[in-house]
């Protein structure tokens, strides 16, 4: 019975102990005149997600999205950033595969909570949804990885 108890002290945990917005930010900086405007707006995306230990087996995992559109002439629609965190319970992981879960697993796992409170903030600004497609965070964790092993940081001195 020991050894049972021992066996199941080292199965892998995972665990999803909050979801939550960290930061949310919305501007529309030309309102009102900018509701006048009929032209189709041009919308950018940028995402990016970093983990961090809050303390043994627990970590803290954000997403940051920034959504912002434009019209001709450079005029601002709305600006949009989100926050979007989520602690984890994650124990008796391979160290290679502990990686994979913060970079690829656990943004997956936030996203679409992210995605809905962008869509319901621009919402509320007074324009249409935005609805974000979904992200393959595998592709890019290879990308940043990537990138990173190409332009390694100097040692410090």
């Amino acid at each position: 019975m020991t050894d049972d108890i021992q066996a199941t002290d080292k199965q892998p945990v995972f665990a999803i102990e909050k979801i939550y917005v960290k930061d949310l930010s919305l501007e529309v900086p030309n309102a009102p005149q900018i509701f006048l405007s009929r032209e189709a707006p041009q919308v950018g995306v940028q995402l990016r997600t970093e983990s961090a230990l809050i303390e043994n087996g627990i970590f803290e995992v954000k997403l940051t999205i920034t959504v912002k559109a434009t019209l001709s002439e450079d005029r601002v629609l709305f600006l949009v950033e989100i926050t979007q965190a989520g602690i984890f319970r994650i124990q008796n992981a391979p160290e290679e595969e502990l990686e994979l879960i913060l970079g690829i697993g656990c943004p997956n796992i936030i996203f679409p909570y992210a995605r809905e409170t962008i869509s319901d903030a621009v919402t509320r600004a007074g324009f249409q949804p935005v609805l974000l497609t979904p992200v393959n965070f595998e592709t890019l964790f290879q990308q940043s990885r990537q990138s990173a092993n190409a332009n390694p940081t100097p040692p410090m001195q």
